[in-house]
């Protein structure tokens, strides 16, 4: 066995499409977005490809999957939460972007404040948010969703920070 400072099952870059190259070069902050509902229970999935949008209402425009089990929780109840991630959460994000194996759960481990909109890690700055649209976009879905709670933590730390496939600080 030897370990590899790659992934040895990644895509090659001559292999990738010049669009999803492009995406990869922009630095993106980690979010984890989750949504509780009573068909589905308690989902979530890493997100980079976001945007937060000042206004009134705020909102929050996101890429996520429109199959992922997150989507179907968050549908289903019409609310989700957005938590920032910080440097010291690689494990977490890769947990729930389904990389790495989650026994009992993608909650089973890390303290867990249940909110309104759905579980968010204790001690990370989240925002509590209503779904007001989505449509296709590529091989994605286009997530629309007005802020409705903003919780804001001094302690937050360096963010997390995903770049060319690797977070980076």
């Amino acid at each position: 066995m030897s370990i590899h400072a790659s992934d040895p099952f990644a895509t090659p870059d001559e292999l990738k499409s010049p669009v999803r190259r492009l995406r990869g070069r922009l630095p993106a902050a980690v979010t984890l977005w989750t949504a509780a509902s009573e068909r589905h229970g308690e989902r979530g999935l890493t997100v980079s490809s976001l945007l937060v949008v000042d206004g009134e209402p705020g909102r929050v425009l996101g890429l996520v999957d429109d199959e992922s089990d997150l989507w179907a929780a968050a549908e289903e109840s019409g609310r989700f939460a957005v938590s920032l991630l910080a440097a010291d959460d690689r494990q977490l994000a890769d947990r729930f972007a389904g990389l790495m194996p989650a026994p009992g759960g993608l909650f089973a481990t890390g303290e867990w404040e249940r909110t309104g909109f759905g579980p968010v890690p204790r001690g990370r700055s989240w925002a509590g948010c209503r779904l007001a649209g989505a449509e296709p976009k590529g091989w994605s879905l286009l997530v629309e969703a007005e802020i409705e709670h903003v919780e804001l933590l001094d302690a937050d730390g360096e963010p997390l920070v995903h770049e060319r496939g690797r977070y980076r600080r």
